[in-house]
């Protein structure tokens, strides 16, 4: 029985699960326990749930088959005003979510591996670690782009000052808007081919 496709939703929503824990502890490790205070920092689902990024995105994605398969939870609440450097603590919180994609790729590329090696076990949870880890860094990937609210806008801002910051941030009411704009144009591109195929030859999976 190919259990797959449920295994990797599962996969999927541990990791954006992971991913704004990730904020939330970092943000907590530099002072700030607005996280806390709002029962976020924890593996416990539902507080991270967002209905339509969580659940039906990704569901909806893996039943019209896209190649493309990425979700995101609730966003965790950061104050910067607790940081002993706001500009730097708000780059080092951004970072702490795309990065914690890249390191369950990697071990879900290392499960994949064993799993691999393991005669008795199916090979449809060798395919589910393998894609979960493809799609990890697919989440990575789409939160480093600079474009208001994701996490790489917020990296670039601490770059940024002035009137070339204030400009900056006033495009985030439609940043969402642009990145899907930006994904539906390059889809037809064969960009995302591309890239999933290096992924796989880089993790050797």
């Amino acid at each position: 029985m190919d259990l797959s496709a449920p295994l990797i939703l599962v996969l999927v929503f541990f990791s954006v699960v992971c991913h704004e824990l990730a904020h939330g502890l970092a943000a907590w490790k530099l002072g700030d326990p607005t996280a806390w205070r709002a029962g976020r920092l924890t593996f416990n689902p539902l507080p991270h749930i967002d209905i339509f990024g969580t659940i039906i995105l990704p569901v909806m994605l893996k039943l019209i088959g896209s190649q493309i398969l990425f979700a995101w939870a609730k966003p965790v609440p950061v104050d910067s005003r607790y940081f002993h450097n706001p500009r730097r603590g708000m780059m080092i919180v951004a970072a702490s979510g795309p990065g914690t994609n890249i390191l369950l790729a990697l071990l879900f590329a290392g499960a994949a591996h064993l799993s691999a090696s393991l005669a008795p076990v199916p090979s449809w949870i060798y395919n589910a670690l393998a894609l979960s880890s493809l799609i990890n860094v697919i989440l990575a990937m789409f939160n480093l782009v600079p474009i208001p609210p994701l996490d790489g806008s917020r990296i670039v801002a601490g770059f940024l000052r002035g009137r070339a910051l204030h400009g900056y941030l006033r495009l985030e009411p439609y940043g969402l808007f642009i990145t899907f704009g930006l994904l539906y144009l390059l889809m037809p591109s064969g960009i995302f081919e591309s890239v999933q195929m290096f992924v796989v030859r880089l993790l050797d999976l």
